[in-house]
């Protein structure tokens, strides 16, 4: 079942959280941002779950009435399904400007309409989406765990889509944390190695403090809410070794 993250008036934010069966694949979470008439649908995921994401969404809004696609970073749990979008829909895609000549190759043969006026690629220091009267920004995450990284922060709603920053290894109900401190060690492991450095980490806090965050909602595992939370895990990452941080001085495993 979706989640219901904000609603109020004609803006809504949806969390699709299990539509992965069983062992198919990579535990994966789905956003729908709606305002307006006009809508959003954030890191789809790959090919394993076009069908049942397009299906659960229809109770909001009909897929070919979809106005963006938007990738937060290029791997294929993120955008994967990016051929049958742009089959299926009339929707642009959204990424950054580094991986738009990337993602094409995920549509395996050429199709009328999906050619570079389907992508409005973004330049490194981000830019907002237009969603009927309202934005999305997009929030440069770079080097956390893309080259090419972005989060999209939703002023309306005040959550903060964070792609895989923040993602928590955990078999859970979809809720939000409640004990933070006890939260850790399912972001541990997954943050050591897949996050750039804490210089990057470091320069994505100094960003985050200057947002009215509410929630921060990743692609894997459990949203963090409440400025006391929200806070915690900026301070977190803030202090992360992480990636380059751990390779060793002398030649051994890494660990």
């Amino acid at each position: 079942m979706p989640t219901e993250l904000f609603r109020k008036g004609d803006h809504l934010c949806v969390a699709f959280h299990d539509l992965v069966r069983g062992d198919d694949g990579v535990q994966a979470n789905q956003f729908l941002v709606i305002h307006g008439g006009e809508s959003a649908l954030i890191d789809p995921g790959g090919a394993l779950l076009y069908t049942p994401l397009s299906l659960a969404m229809t109770r909001y809004v009909q897929p070919r009435d979809l106005t963006w696609i938007i990738a937060s970073h290029q791997d294929p749990d993120i955008i994967g399904s990016v051929d049958r979008w742009l089959m299926y829909t009339s929707a642009r895609v959204v990424c950054s400007r580094l991986w738009g000549r990337f993602i094409p190759h995920s549509v395996p043969h050429y199709q009328k309409d999906t050619g570079a006026d389907r992508y409005r690629l973004l330049p490194d220091e981000g830019g907002e989406i237009p969603l009927g009267n309202a934005t999305l920004q997009a929030v440069p995450a770079h080097f956390l765990h893309s080259v090419g990284n972005f989060q999209f922060y939703d002023p309306i709603s005040r959550i903060l889509f964070s792609g895989d920053l923040g993602a928590s290894m955990i078999d859970a109900p979809y809720a939000p944390v409640a004990d933070f401190t006890r939260h850790i060690p399912a972001m541990a492991g997954f943050h050591r190695r897949y996050m750039a450095s804490n210089r990057a980490c470091r320069w994505w806090a100094r960003r985050a403090r200057k947002l009215d965050i509410d929630m921060i909602v990743p692609q894997h595992g459990l949203p963090i809410a409440g400025h006391e939370n929200v806070q915690r895990f900026i301070d977190w990452v803030e202090g992360l070794v992480c990636g380059v941080d751990l390779l060793p001085l002398e030649e051994n495993v890494f660990v």
